[in-house]
């Protein structure tokens, strides 16, 4: 009996039992849905992350405080001040550097509020971010000097203060937290990256942001510093000697660090690492539900040859072969397996864009999930197909006639 005879009659069989059989391939459905969603939304937030990482900027490294134990074992939190930046920027493998404190800002244009973080930077930040004004302009070094107020909007946040005629802006007076502002600039707009609006943003000079909205003990305090290499050759470089002149300007000695150096390739991979564990766990979890569903379908598979006795018994009796009766079933089991996989494959693509659309996370199918899911739901149909398979093959036919 040839493989096409096996495949009718496999079929004809579970067209018999059409409710059963969709019942069997459930757990198989079931699995490799979740299995082909959970790899689709893993690989999506990690494309996501990837590209927010990317979009920082070229050749970036990152300065933030990290926690200092000291010698005497006690750990206090540190930070960063302004005037850190100064001796990174001495450095001869340095480009741009740009230190950065962030605040929360409530704006007001006549009846129209807006409320998003205001950042405080030097004109450098531009040029390490790839920020580009629309119209108008950045603030320069002397603004940032003179503690001028001034400040530069997002697409999103200029909108929303003076509406789409976003020209209306230059020159104008807006209120963050109560205190007048000149608008000099409106950025081009980036969109957004997954459910974070890049454009929801404003700029002001760091020396304005620390001493209008900063108080106490903060008002010197930076979030991080970044810099920009002159090349990808000498990021590593560049990162020694920042930490040297970390340690020499925070005057360590032989004590730990209390600032934390990173490139964007070491955010990167660990963000990776993070996603891609996080992946395979959830994968694995999947997986579990393909096992259930194999379970299922060699229970169902035993039954039938239960049902099937008399079925089998004529057949041997007229001649059939064990290694015919064997292919029989296991072509049933195998059967039920790559349906039950192909339709899992559909819910799954479907199930892992609505996720997706929900949190805003572009999810990514890749060919190999899919021919990974289904191939392990036909080993799956194989493996635990086989033992009812060889069950039925092994059946007496005189015993198996007399069955009632």
């Amino acid at each position: 009996m040839n493989m096409g005879e096996l495949l009718k009659l496999s079929f004809r069989s579970l067209q018999t039992n059409l409710l059963r059989s969709f019942l069997t391939m459930l757990g198989i459905m079931i699995g490799v849905a979740t299995v082909i969603a959970m790899i689709s939304i893993g690989q999506g937030t990690n494309d996501q992350v990837t590209s927010q990482i990317q979009s920082l900027g070229s050749n970036l490294i990152t300065v933030t405080a990290s926690s200092s134990s000291g010698q005497g074992g006690t750990g206090s939190d540190v930070t960063l001040k302004l005037a850190d930046a100064d001796p990174i920027s001495k450095i001869d493998t340095v480009k741009y550097v740009a230190p950065v404190m962030q605040a929360t800002g409530q704006f007001k244009n006549g009846a129209n509020l807006a409320s998003t973080s205001v950042i405080g930077t030097t004109p450098s930040y531009a040029d390490i971010k790839s920020w580009e004004t629309d119209i108008g302009r950045f603030f320069t070094e002397d603004e940032v000097t003179d503690k001028a107020k001034v400040v530069v909007l997002g697409a999103t946040t200029a909108e929303n203060l003076f509406g789409k005629a976003g020209f209306d802006a230059i020159g104008s007076i807006v209120k963050i937290n109560n205190i007048p502002f000149r608008v000099i600039g409106v950025l081009k707009s980036k969109g957004s990256s997954g459910s974070a609006d890049l454009d929801d943003t404003a700029i002001a000079p760091i020396t304005t942001v620390q001493s209008r909205f900063q108080s106490g003990s903060s008002r010197n305090a930076i979030r991080q510093i970044l810099v920009e290499a002159k090349s990808p050759n000498a990021i590593q470089s560049t990162m020694a000697l920042m930490e040297y002149t970390m340690r020499q300007s925070h005057k360590l000695g032989s004590g730990e660090d209390d600032f934390k150096v990173q490139s964007q390739e070491d955010v990167l991979s660990s963000a990776e690492s993070v996603t891609k564990t996080l992946t395979l766990f959830l994968g694995g979890v999947a997986a579990i539900s393909l096992l259930v569903g194999g379970i299922g379908i060699m229970n169902i598979m035993l039954v039938s040859v239960t049902e099937r006795t008399r079925e089998i018994g004529t057949r041997k009796a007229i001649g059939a072969k064990e290694g015919t009766i064997l292919s029989q079933f296991l072509v049933e089991s195998v059967t039920l397996a790559i349906l039950g996989g192909v339709i899992g494959v559909l819910l799954g693509f479907g199930g892992s864009k609505l996720v997706g659309n929900m949190m805003s996370i572009k999810t990514a199918i890749s060919l190999n999930s899919v021919l990974l899911a289904v191939g392990f739901s036909a080993c799956i149909g194989i493996v635990f197909g086989v033992f009812p398979a060889r069950k039925a093959a092994k059946l007496d036919p005189i015993e198996a006639l007399r069955y009632e």
